[in-house]
C-alpha cells in the first residue's frame, strides 16, 4: 500500500512540476500550505488525511481508467491545471482531468465551453469524476474535502465583504453549497450558502455533507446551470460595479 502511495504521488508530482515549469505565473507566486495550518483546526486536517489516504488507494483503478480514457479522446495533456484562490485568497494550482478540448477559432482564440465540452467530458463532469485529482490538492494542504469551491482569481475583486468570507476556510471539493443546488442555483445563493458553512463548521457537519455529495453524484443533480454548458461567469453586484 506504501509504494502504492508513493507510485500515485509521484505521478502527480510530476505532471504538477512539468506543467509549472512551462506555465507563467501571471498571478504571483503559487503558494504551498503546511501540513497543518493555523487558525484551521486539527481535526478537520486530520479527518481529510484519514479518508484521503485510503480513498487514493481504493479508487487508484478508476484513477489509471479515467487517465486512460481522457488521453484516448482528448489527448495530452491529460490533467487541467489553473490558478485559483485558496485559504485567505492565496493562489494555488488545482488540478483536475481534462473534459474540454483545446478547439480555436480562425484567430486562435478559444471556443466557448459547450463547443469544447465533449460527451467523455460530460460523463464526468456528471458523476464529478473529472475532479478525483484534486485528492492531490487535499493531501498538500491546498484544500480540504469540504469547503467552498475554489473559483476563478478574478472573482477576488468582485466579491463583496460579506462574500469573500468564503475565503476564510480551506477550499473544498464539495461544500455546502454543491449539496443544495450546486449550480443550478444563483452565485449570490451559492456564497451565502459558502459563508453559513464558515460560520457552522463542525466535523458532523462535513460528514453529512460528503455523504449527500455521494448521492447528489449518483444522482446528478444541479450539474449546470440552466442554458450554460458548464456555469456563467460571476461578474458581481450590478448596482456596486455600476457605482465603481
Amino acid at each position: 500500500m506504501t509504494y502504492l502511495i508513493v507510485a500515485i504521488r509521484a505521478v502527480f508530482v510530476n505532471q504538477i512540476k512539468k506543467r509549472l515549469s512551462s506555465d507563467t505565473q501571471p498571478f504571483g507566486r503559487i503558494t504551498s500550505m503546511p501540513l497543518f495550518i493555523r487558525d484551521i483546526p486539527a481535526s478537520k486536517r486530520i479527518f481529510d488525511l484519514a479518508l484521503t489516504i485510503p480513498g487514493l488507494i481504493l479508487i487508484s483503478p478508476v484513477l489509471v481508467v479515467v487517465a486512460l480514457l481522457v488521453l484516448i479522446f482528448h489527448g495530452r495533456p491529460v490533467l487541467f491545471t489553473q490558478v485559483r484562490p485558496g485559504y485567505r485568497a492565496q493562489p494555488f494550482a488545482v488540478w483536475k482531468f481534462r473534459t474540454m478540448t483545446e478547439a480555436r477559432d480562425s484567430q486562435g482564440n478559444l471556443l466557448p465551453d459547450a463547443s469544447r465540452l465533449t460527451r467523455l467530458g460530460q460523463f464526468l463532469r456528471s458523476f464529478s469524476l473529472d475532479e478525483l485529482p484534486e485528492l492531490y490538492n487535499v493531501l498538500r494542504g491546498d484544500m480540504s474535502l469540504v469547503g467552498p469551491r475554489p473559483l476563478l482569481l478574478q472573482y477576488l475583486d468582485r466579491y463583496s465583504p460579506e462574500q469573500a468570507r468564503r475565503h476564510d476556510v480551506l477550499p473544498g471539493m464539495t461544500g455546502w453549497a454543491q449539496i443544495n443546488g450546486r449550480n443550478a442555483i444563483s452565485w449570490e445563493d451559492k456564497f451565502r450558502l459558502d459563508v453559513w458553512y464558515v460560520d457552522h463548521w463542525s466535523l458532523g457537519l462535513d460528514v453529512k455533507i460528503l455523504l449527500t455529495t455521494i448521492w447528489k453524484a449518483i444522482k446528478r443533480e444541479g450539474i449546470n446551470q440552466e442554458g450554460h454548458a458548464t456555469a456563467e461567469e460571476f461578474w458581481g453586484d450590478v448596482e456596486t460595479n455600476d457605482k465603481t
